[in-house]
């Protein structure tokens, strides 16, 4: 086997140096993968297989953490032995940082040890970012490249820990977080893929939309905010946006900021991703990305289960909904409170008896949001928004089915097909969600969607339901994220640890405690 020169297993008292050993073991993996894999290119053949294995933290205590946080996460719930494999230090270097320093501080005198993992690490994910090596590779090279380098395997990036399906082996350590480092670079891989950007632009508050109309406007708004220089003025949970990101990596710095040095000319990209993101870009990390997620429940699940691996301190879903009910007006706001899952694909990670609750902090930011932005009272809010159960279908043509009675019982107000997926990986995922929705039509009553119609709605609701968004996320953003992760961490039990970010703006991104399934 041709792996780097072995790095023997530490012990850190100090986050820091912690940090640092997991980025040396990091680097010399992914150059050794690097280099091989170009002589490889150029012709060289090897004698044998060419390996490099991801870092682990490994921790053991004898004690229950004396801990008086209010934090759910930054401890260890039971004695034992707990490891996880670690990857991309580049990105999550604050997460790592801020996690070792909790873990010490509640668990006094346990040392984190850093090692090299048995978990090795795929070629694929040991490319650089623009790397596109693949495309180049003859039909000889692939065959050769399978006996040469580990490829992904799936077996270790599926999600028993997260669904709590994971099942201890004898003497193995307990999970100590939701997702392995392969999960991970599979998900940041996929993110390129179907996004178009980069997985560090993405910040910590996500909105997701089943229109483009609300892309249009994100795109107006972000720019507007580029155009104007910072304001001293404004409060900082209102502002302090940098930079804003576009598919294809494009970058657009606020006017009166210098460029930084890495920042590039991208060329634009070939042709639309599939679900492009957009990303309002605060230092801190704080700021808003904005995802296109089309129509559908699978194109929901699939874009959720892999911005899960960076943590955000929350996801919102904005879009357009059917009402269901004789009182409501198009352009009635709905806030979810509950769903009904006839989505169905989450039902093997997910079952049905399963509540997803609905999250104080998340409603009444919306709730707060919409009054803020329409200007009118808690008493005549509900003139113009409802709170009520959300029925999310995988059914594009779900009019032309006898629905009326099931919803009638589930007392939906609306209905969709996104939302109910979106608020379930949240909850699987132990990441904050919440639904604000628009009434566009309402089929039930005869009110269907025709071209002007619908033109004009669009015109008139999509700006203002945006400006919502984004004032629900600066409402949430002063109440720090780690409160959210908190609040959500202690809802339900977690088969593993879950990893919640908050980095410079609320703390770090922290290992959740393990309990038995």
């Amino acid at each position: 086997m041709l792996t780097p020169n072995f790095i023997a297993p530490a012990h850190f008292d100090d986050p820091a140096a912690a940090l640092a050993q997991v980025r040396a073991i990091y680097h010399d993996a992914v150059s050794h993968l690097r280099d091989r894999f170009q002589r490889f290119l150029n012709g060289e053949r090897f004698a044998m297989r060419v390996r490099a294995h991801y870092p682990y933290l490994r921790l053991k205590t004898d004690e229950v953490a004396l801990s008086d946080t209010s934090l759910a996460y930054g401890f260890l719930a039971d004695p034992g032995v707990y490891e996880t494999t670690l990857t991309r230090p580049d990105i999550f270097a604050n997460y790592y940082l801020e996690q070792f320093r909790l873990l010490l501080e509640n668990h006094p005198g346990m040392l984190l040890e850093i090692g090299v993992s048995q978990q090795p690490i795929p070629i694929h994910f040991s490319f650089e970012e623009q790397d596109h090596i693949e495309g180049s590779l003859s039909i000889e090279q692939r065959a050769a490249m399978r006996g040469l380098f580990d490829l992904p395997d799936l077996t270790a990036m599926e999600d028993a820990i997260a669904n709590g399906n994971w099942e201890p082996v004898a003497d193995q350590p307990k999970p100590l977080s939701l997702f392995t480092a392969p999960r991970v670079d599979l998900s940041l891989q996929r993110l390129r893929h179907y996004t178009g950007t980069a997985a560090s632009h993405f910040q910590k508050f996500v909105l997701f939309t089943n229109y483009q109309f609300y892309i249009d406007e994100f795109v107006k708004q972000g720019r507007e905010i580029m155009a104007r220089s910072l304001d001293p003025t404004t409060p900082k949970s209102q502002d302090g946006y940098v930079a804003f990101v576009e598919p294809g990596n494009l970058v657009t710095r606020r006017a009166g900021l210098a460029a930084p040095a890495q920042d590039g000319d991208n060329p634009p990209l070939p042709r639309a991703p599939q679900m492009p993101a957009y990303h309002l870009i605060r230092e801190d990390g704080c700021g808003i990305t904005m995802v296109n997620i089309g129509v559908g429940p699978a194109n929901a699940k699939n874009i959720t289960d892999h911005i899960a691996v960076l943590r955000p301190h929350a996801w919102l879903m904005l879009g357009h909904c059917a009402g269901l009910r004789n009182t409501q007006q198009l352009g009635d706001y709905v806030l979810a409170h509950a769903y009904v899952r006839d989505d169905h694909v989450l039902d093997e990670d997910l079952p049905h008896w399963v509540p997803v609750p609905a999250l104080a902090e998340i409603q009444i930011a919306l709730q707060n949001a919409v009054a803020d932005v329409l200007g009118v009272s808690a008493e005549n809010l509900k003139q113009v928004m409802r709170t009520g159960t959300v029925a999310t279908t995988d059914n594009r043509n779900w009019e032309l089915l006898p629905h009326e009675k099931r919803l009638s019982q589930s007392r939906a107000i609306a209905l969709d097909m996104e939302s109910a997926t979106i608020a379930a990986n949240g909850f699987r995922f132990r990441v904050p969600y919440g639904t604000l929705l628009c009434v566009s039509d309402k089929p039930l009553h005869g009110e269907i969607k025709l071209p002007g119609m619908a033109d004009q709605f669009y015109r008139q609701r999509v700006s203002q339901h945006m400006q919502v968004g984004i004032r629900a996320v600066e409402l949430l953003r002063q109440r720090g994220g780690e409160h959210l992760h908190s609040r959500k961490g202690g809802a339900h039990s977690a088969s593993g640890f879950t990893l919640a970010r908050a980095d410079s703006c609320a703390g770090g991104w922290c290992f959740v405690p393990w309990q038995a399934s």
